[in-house]
């Protein structure tokens, strides 16, 4: 396992649409290894979640996994290390809740970006096998994010109002403790 490069805004193969990935792929020993490369990597950076896209690889793979008093996300449910592969998500209903997103391709900057607040999300586990789990609140806006990555998406495309793009530090000094306690009452109200 190593820890790999993640490429920033401005790199095309942030704008590619990831290839869905073969079961005999999957199996392995390069996507196996790509896998545990793009682990150390989200957890190297302090991140919720890296798509293949981010280290350079076309590939419908990306993980999640929120660790308690993680800090670049420290109001973030915990998220038990999730592999996807070929994930597809379905919304549940109607609601959307604005959620200050930033990303490890994009450094620096942050924006709030409209959420399905319940979605569906259908996928392969590093093995191979199918799942399917219901995601809400902080945690369905992450695997959403996830996704958009592997369809050549950033959150800054997301972004509606663009004032409120803002940097860490700015995000910090003005803007974070309203949002953690937005974060703290929508995760509340529908769970993570």
């Amino acid at each position: 396992m190593s820890r790999r490069e993640i490429v920033e805004i401005g790199n095309p193969v942030l704008r590619e649409r990831a290839r869905d990935v073969t079961l005999d792929e999957l199996r392995s020993d390069a996507v196996q290894a790509l896998i545990d490369d793009m682990i150390d990597t989200m957890r190297a950076a302090d991140g919720a979640g890296l798509a293949a896209n981010q280290v350079g690889e076309t590939v419908r793979v990306a993980v999640v996994e929120v660790r308690p008093g993680n800090p670049r996300y420290p109001y973030k449910p915990p998220v038990p290390l999730t592999v996807i592969v070929n994930p597809v998500i379905e919304p549940l209903d109607d609601e959307v809740e604005q959620i200050n997103e930033g990303c490890l391709s994009v450094p620096n900057l942050r924006g709030e970006v409209p959420r399905h607040v319940s979605v569906r999300v259908r996928y392969l586990d590093r093995e191979g096998v199918e799942r399917e789990e219901i995601r809400r609140g902080l945690t369905a806006g992450t695997f959403q994010h996830e996704l958009d990555h592997l369809d050549g998406t950033l959150f800054v495309d997301r972004v509606v109002d663009r004032g409120t793009l803002t940097t860490w530090e700015q995000f910090e000094r003005f803007h974070r403790a309203a949002f953690e306690e937005r974060a703290r009452r929508l995760v509340e109200r529908v769970g993570s």
